[in-house]
């Protein structure tokens, strides 16, 4: 893979409203990142996250911009917010459209990804949970979007130079992209029987059950915007 490390992060934008009014379209997206990322805060603030997400989708600017900052946050040298950063990045992955997807899957960013497991960069500093969890979004893109290759080179580069020594087991609700964790009509809320087929089929043993439930869930994510 021949991709040059693009570093992350670009200068600082003020978050606080000013005497002019509030925030632009750019200070706003750091605005509600630095909400839902911050490290002093015990739990996650997800409304946080939703206003992140919609402020993605609504500024013309913020699918580009918006993984630079999110990258910047990844790498930090707090734990927590670096956590918090990539459930962030999971979230926008899912709710933020194609062209923020696709400034994702670019090398551009994925290096942003490798360096915080490259020995050589910020591997050897960065806590073995963010590296889990980096690996373990990793893994699941190669899953839910094969047709992203450059994901999927990226992975099995990782994988080739060592630094992935195995695929991660991902839990259930990873196979799935993650559902929205705030309260949100869909399909399944208007029809009971819906929701408890969807239930029953998650939990059977039979790989013929998970698939149908795979595509219960890929239907209400293609018809369902966010």
């Amino acid at each position: 893979m021949a991709a040059t490390a693009v570093a992350a992060g670009a200068g600082a934008v003020a978050g606080t409203e000013s005497a002019q009014g509030p925030p632009g379209p750019a200070a706003a997206l750091e605005l509600w990142l630095n909400k839902a990322t911050d490290p002093s805060m015990s739990e996650q603030d997800w409304s946080a996250i939703q206003n992140f997400c919609e402020q993605v989708n609504t500024d013309p600017n913020g699918p580009t911009h918006a993984p630079w900052l999110l990258a910047h946050k990844i790498q930090s040298p707090q734990e927590k917010e670096a956590l918090y950063a990539l459930t962030v990045l999971e979230m926008c992955m899912n709710h933020c459209g194609e062209k923020f997807h696709s400034e994702v899957a670019k090398f551009r960013f994925l290096n942003e990804l490798i360096k915080v497991l490259s020995p050589k960069y910020l591997g050897s500093w960065a806590t073995e949970k963010v590296k889990g969890r980096v690996i373990e979004i990793l893994f699941s893109w190669t899953v839910w979007f094969p047709e992203d290759i450059k994901i999927r080179d990226a992975y099995q580069m990782l994988k080739k130079q060592g630094i992935i020594k195995q695929d991660p087991k991902l839990p259930v609700d990873k196979i799935l992209p993650p559902p929205s964790p705030w309260p949100k009509s869909s399909i399944f809320d208007a029809d009971e029987e819906k929701s408890k087929l969807l239930t029953r089929l998650l939990k059977s043993n039979h790989p013929e059950d998970l698939q149908a439930a795979v595509l219960k869930v890929a239907v209400v994510y293609v018809i369902t915007p966010f």
